[in-house]
């Protein structure tokens, strides 16, 4: 479908050019909106997004410079580095633009309280793009958990082999305290979530566990701010230990774990590892009539159902194909800022929420606090009350 500026109902702000940016090229798809404005300081990034779209949107080199030009914009994609999330998103929220954006929704539980205070205030549409809420092996466990196939959760486990991380999280921003408090939130609060989202329940205590145990050991380090991740990625970067020009500061854990207390007694634990050889999430849920575990994570894996007592059987007793998502995150991108439009426009329902965002972060925070406190226990605070009384009706878990 041809959408022109004058049919579309949302017309996005993309801010920030970086490597989230391709999500943009979805907008069109929808028939529903039509990017109008790019905004980033660097132009040479603005220029490669728009060589993306079949648009010819305005550029800005910030958000100020957007909000004061004028330009028709009812909606954003906020896909700016995480620890400008807040200073991006609130004053987007405050001038009445529904806002995307990208996860985690920010690196600290204050700052995902300010935005989130900010929607509640202004009444703003904020949505934040958890888009593994759309991903096939996720919905098809959650299916098979509202069927009632392995009864009431009571655990659930996460593997995250993260096959790519040397060269997808130490190489830049990503490696600093500073600027993303550390993996166990910038990543882990995607597969938290998730654990909340099939518990239908969130943490309120937590344990964390791990360190730097190998990419501390690569000496060989360069300042990659004048590349961008195409420049320096490839899967013979091989073994671990033999990477080159990694990030200058590196401060985050690459490995790393978590024991997690949820609502109603269930309990939960997540696992990362960023120099395994392959890359997906294993995802077991235990529940009182059965357990389910999913094989590969995208097109051509399975989830397997066990419910009938015995001794190993590799088969179990059902068997679901995940389908779709061929191209990892892809077809989930494209079902999540379809729904974002949709929410922004007609005030459609979502399957995520800003308060279950908010929750994932709060729950890595504090993981990531005890971790580095020698594993002392967390509590996971709890939203203001009234704040999250402005999002009833969007799930909280």
């Amino acid at each position: 479908m041809t959408i022109s500026p004058s049919t579309a109902e949302a017309r996005v702000a993309v801010i920030g050019c970086g490597a989230r940016a391709g999500i943009a090229a979805h907008v069109a798809s929808t028939g529903v909106g039509i990017v109008t404005a790019l905004v980033d300081p660097d132009p040479a990034a603005r220029e490669r997004t728009a060589a993306r779209l079949a648009e010819t949107p305005a550029q800005f080199a910030g958000v100020g410079e957007l909000l004061q030009s004028g330009t028709d914009v009812t909606a954003a994609l906020v896909l700016t580095p995480d620890d400008t999330h807040a200073e991006v998103a609130i004053p987007l929220l405050e001038a009445g633009i529904a806002v995307f954006c990208e996860k985690p929704i920010t690196i600290t539980t204050a700052d995902a309280d300010r935005m989130l205070a900010a929607a509640a205030r202004s009444g703003t549409p904020l949505y934040v793009g958890h888009n593994m809420r759309h991903m096939s092996v996720v919905t098809t466990m959650r299916d098979i958990i509202s069927r009632g196939e392995i009864g009431a959760v009571k655990a659930i486990w996460c593997r995250h082999f993260v096959g790519h991380g040397g060269d997808y999280y130490f190489k830049d921003w990503h490696a600093e305290r500073a600027r993303g408090t550390g993996l166990l939130l910038q990543k882990g609060a995607h597969d938290i979530d998730v654990i909340h989202w099939l518990a239908g329940a969130s943490t309120t205590r937590v344990t964390g566990m791990g360190g730097l145990t190998v990419y501390d050991q690569v000496t060989d380090r360069r300042d990659n701010s004048d590349r961008t991740m195409a420049d320096w990625f490839s899967e013979d970067n091989w073994p671990p230990l033999a990477q080159r020009e990694l990030n200058p500061v590196i401060d985050v854990e690459d490995l790393s774990m978590v024991q997690m207390q949820l609502e109603g007694g269930i309990f939960a634990s997540y696992q990362q590892c960023h120099y395994t050889p392959d890359y997906w999430r294993n995802y077991t849920v235990i529940g009182t009539e059965g357990r389910l575990e999913n094989f590969g994570d995208s097109a051509g894996g399975v989830v397997r159902v066990w419910n009938r007592r015995s001794g190993y059987r590799a088969e179990g007793d059902a068997e679901y194909p995940i389908v779709g998502d061929a191209g990892g995150h892809g077809d989930a991108d494209q079902r999540t800022i379809a729904e974002f439009l949709d929410f922004a426009a007609h005030g459609g329902a979502t399957a995520t929420s800003p308060v279950a965002a908010r929750n994932a972060v709060a729950t890595a925070v504090a993981a990531t606090e005890s971790l580095r406190a020698g594993s002392v226990p967390r509590d996971v605070p709890p939203l203001d009350p009234a704040i999250a009384s402005c999002f009833d009706g969007k799930a909280t878990s």
